[in-house]
């Protein structure tokens, strides 16, 4: 009954009689049937791991020879349909007067969903320290390329499209370009990126994107789209859902060099306690799906716990950096969501994205993106930033754009500055600043002295001083690091007409 009770497979060894015992936890866990007779050896000596023997052999006779009173081992063992499983052993020993082992009673319980489920939790957490490591990384590369990508603009408007140097600056800017999207997809994967969430209904956007993959894909992989009737919206960052569709179809498409079959579907999914058994870090509820499977060539079974890691790639090096999934999965962690993957090599992969589904008021709508040109004024405009360099780099860009400028490096000299003068019209900031205030901070304080005040911040990732999960305020403007000039034209503009 006790042996009933705990759920495993519990044994008694009458070492004088030569007999060993088995309870029925061992036909109910493993599929074997002991003799009743306990004769030696019995049907678990037989089933241990080739590999695993000699250690378990050695434990058990330093237990009967008295070196040790109790044993704990893992092994592996075969099941009855020969599928092989983890399992922990623990036992103890019984001896008589004299010393000598009479009887020794443990236990085998099978353990190889704790084991995956302990491997999935340090996969999690190194994920997670990768991903603070990254951030920081990229945080201090944007500010840099910040400096570049303004100075690159600025040498190519001095340099006819004739001049020798002219090249040279067309390629730092082409460079510049490749640095900030490296930097973008190392902040979506450590989940520090500014999400703007949107309703929206995911059909829609995988129809809007059809052309785009069709054109990526080329004629060799056939694309097929099986859409759900009836999806329930979500509330996501649309160009980031975007990126994140055409990563999945490129990396199917690299994985089919010969051709073969790309499919999107969507679906909703209602997912209980039963269904997150093996998924730690999934809540139950209700989520929006889409699926991605290519019948390409397939991940070992080896690599596939490492497919999200930043860097890690199965592809050639001229093929990719590796961190097209890695920035799926940050923004899909990021947007409250699940990725889960299966791939089977030489029959391809499935990857599928679980995005919680909105119940609030907002009805899902479509955005249609607005192309905007270069356009400056004649405003005055307060620019608080810390960085010299670019502090040099940015009045001369605001300047030339026809803004009048005036500067400071921190908080209290910008609060002096609204306090002297009543001409300024908008406050443009950066968020980690020295001298013991951030930017919003700074903000607060400024618009009591200016109400009205126009602002716009600027950093190179999203603060949980103006965001939340990287989801921004509703009422803050943010304008990240690094920017092109049209990008700072358009959003000075657009918070200064607002």
């Amino acid at each position: 009954l006790i042996a009933e009770a705990t759920g495993n497979a519990a044994w008694d060894w009458d070492i004088p009689a030569g007999r060993l015992w088995w309870s029925d936890g061992m036909e109910r866990q493993f599929g074997h049937r002991p003799d009743p007779e306990g004769r030696l050896p019995t049907v678990w000596r037989e089933n241990v791991h080739p590999e695993d023997e000699k250690r378990v052999d050695e434990l058990t006779d330093r237990l009967l020879r008295g070196e040790i009173d109790r044993l704990q081992d893992r092994y592996r063992f075969r099941r009855a349909d020969g599928t092989w499983t983890h399992v922990e052993n623990h036992a103890f020993a019984i001896r008589d007067d004299e010393g000598r082992t009479v009887r020794i009673l443990g236990s085998v319980s099978d353990i190889s969903h704790r084991l995956e489920m302990e491997e999935r939790l340090r996969q999690s957490q190194k994920l997670e320290a990768v991903g603070q490591l990254t951030g920081g990384v990229a945080h201090d590369f944007n500010n840099l390329l910040t400096i570049i990508m303004g100075n690159t603009e600025m040498l190519q408007d001095s340099l006819d499209e004739g001049d020798p140097l002219r090249r040279f600056a067309d390629m730092s800017a082409v460079a510049a370009d490749r640095g900030a999207e490296l930097t973008n997809r190392l902040l979506a994967f450590s989940r520090k990126q500014s999400l703007q969430p949107l309703v929206i209904d995911i059909n829609s956007v995988i129809v809007g994107i059809e052309d785009m993959l069709s054109r990526t894909l080329g004629e060799d992989v056939e694309l097929g789209i099986e859409l759900a009737d009836g999806l329930w919206p979500a509330e996501i960052d649309l160009a980031q859902l975007e990126s994140a569709l055409l990563n999945l179809a490129i990396n199917s498409r690299d994985a089919m060099p010969d051709g073969g079959r790309l499919r999107f579907e969507t679906a909703n999914a209602s997912l209980d306690h039963v269904d997150l058994s093996t998924e730690p870090e999934l809540i139950s509820g209700q989520y929006v799906v889409i699926s991605v499977s290519d019948t390409g060539h397939g991940i070992p079974e080896d690599q596939i716990a490492h497919v999200f890691e930043p860097f890690f790639t199965t592809k050639t090096v001229e093929m990719g950096t590796g961190l097209g999934l890695s920035m799926v999965y940050g923004f899909v962690k990021q947007t409250g969501g699940y990725v889960r993957i299966w791939s089977e090599p030489g029959e391809g992969t499935t990857v599928k994205l679980y995005f919680p589904r909105y119940t609030g008021d907002h009805a899902a709508h479509d955005v249609e993106k607005q192309s905007e040109r270069v356009q400056g004024g004649q405003e005055t405009l307060l620019v608080v930033e810390d960085d010299t360099l670019i502090l040099h780099q940015l009045t001369a860009q605001l300047t030339g754009l026809g803004y009048q400028v005036v500067t400071a490096s921190a908080g209290g000299p910008a609060l002096d500055i609204l306090r002297k003068r009543s001409d300024i019209d908008l406050l443009f900031t950066d968020i980690v600043l020295p001298g013991g205030m951030n930017g919003r901070q700074i903000v607060d304080k400024a618009q009591k002295i200016a109400p009205g005040l126009k602002v716009l911040y600027t950093s190179g990732y999203s603060e949980n001083t103006i965001a939340h999960q990287g989801r921004l305020d509703a009422e803050v403007e943010l304008l990240g690091k690094p920017y092109r000039r049209t990008e700072l034209a358009a959003k000075l503009r657009r918070v200064l007409d607002s």
